[in-house]
């Protein structure tokens, strides 16, 4: 019923202190102060499994030594962990791998039917394996989020409807009050148990994707307590509509700025995606037929998204995730160009 894939970084709260969770999102209260007037802030730059085929849909034909070794010749300085088992279970080896080759540990993904009534408890034990994992692995003074997401591609209703989601197809209001209480308690157990922050994740073809149930869930979660991954391909596909003018992700970091604590960059082929919603494509589907696109091939204006980020003071990391089914495309390929885009964009 539920899935653990990839997950999440930091970035400040918004003028929020510990929060009723006892423990500050990331590791924010460890960080640096802020870049003098005029400077930018340092933004440094991930990638993550699912870019290599990982995402929840079997062996991605790369092992994780070579997706590593790939990651960082293609000029990254972070990664997430990917489906568990994927890489070492083993907290000491696992840090190893990554030391070795320079890597920061961002977070996991963790899915959640998060609707259903009592699935924190029988979550609870798969949950915090996941987290204390994280927590001993990466030694670093900043700590990795668990990002947590409905689990998506269960519900055939709305695996179907992904990105062309309609009101009706939300959850009622009892089901939205179950779904927001899990959610918090997921975090208050992490917290409590390991010291990591959560991060909450609206993902295509859960129960949270269009910005309108991405507000909801917002408004009825506690802002010290649970945080938003921003991705910018998600919030465009799921937005359900063409992004014409290629201001869709600005728009909506903008609108979920306050409880933005990490952002993932993916970008979305406008052209795929139009033809997905007209076909009645699953997500699956659309993934095959690359909806989620190379940087700057898509319809996202990535210099006006880091413009937002720079003036709001965003100053942590960017996981580049180019979701892909195991055998697609060239993963190496598509992460340096990725890369370059970012570094012609000042990164």
């Amino acid at each position: 019923m539920e899935d653990d894939r990839e997950g999440g970084a930091l970035t400040p709260p918004r003028g929020s202190g510990a929060g009723r969770s006892g423990v500050r999102p990331g590791a924010w209260a460890d960080a640096r102060s802020g870049p003098g007037p005029g400077a930018r802030p340092e933004i440094r730059v991930a990638n993550a499994p699912c870019s290599w085929g990982l995402i929840g849909q079997g062996d991605p034909g790369t092992g994780y030594a070579r997706m590593l070794d790939e990651l960082v010749e293609t000029g990254y300085v972070g990664t997430e962990l990917g489906d568990y088992g994927y890489m070492p279970t083993d907290p000491a080896a696992l840090h190893d791998e990554l030391a070795d080759r320079g890597l920061t540990l961002l977070g996991a993904f963790a899915g959640v039917t998060l609707r259903e009534r009592g699935v924190v408890a029988s979550a609870r034990e798969r949950l915090l394996r996941l987290a204390a994992l994280l927590a001993e692995a990466e030694r670093g003074p900043r700590r990795p989020y668990l990002v947590l997401a409905d689990a998506d591609g269960l519900d055939p209703v709305r695996a179907a409807s992904a990105g062309r989601v309609t009101p009706e197809l939300g959850l009622s209001g009892s089901e939205w009050k179950v779904f927001a209480a899990n959610a918090e308690e997921v975090a208050r157990i992490v917290a409590g148990e390991t010291g990591l922050g959560t991060v909450f994740h609206p993902h295509c073809a859960g129960f949270v994707e269009t910005p309108d149930e991405v507000e909801r869930f917002l408004d009825l979660t506690d802002p010290d307590l649970m945080g938003l991954v921003f991705d910018t391909g998600h919030h465009v596909y799921g937005s359900a509509k063409p992004d014409e003018d290629g201001q869709s992700a600005v728009a909506g970091l903008e609108r979920f700025w306050d409880r933005v604590w990490y952002v993932h960059l993916k970008d979305v082929d406008g052209a795929v995606a139009e033809r997905a919603r007209r076909a009645g494509w699953d997500l699956r589907q659309a993934v095959r037929a690359g909806v989620f696109a190379e940087l700057g091939k898509g319809t996202v204006d990535f210099a006006a998204v880091l413009d937002v980020l720079w003036r709001r003071g965003y100053s942590d990391w960017l996981t580049v995730e180019q979701d892909v089914l195991p055998g697609m495309g060239t993963p190496k390929e598509s992460a340096g160009r990725n890369r370059e885009f970012l570094r012609g964009l000042g990164l």
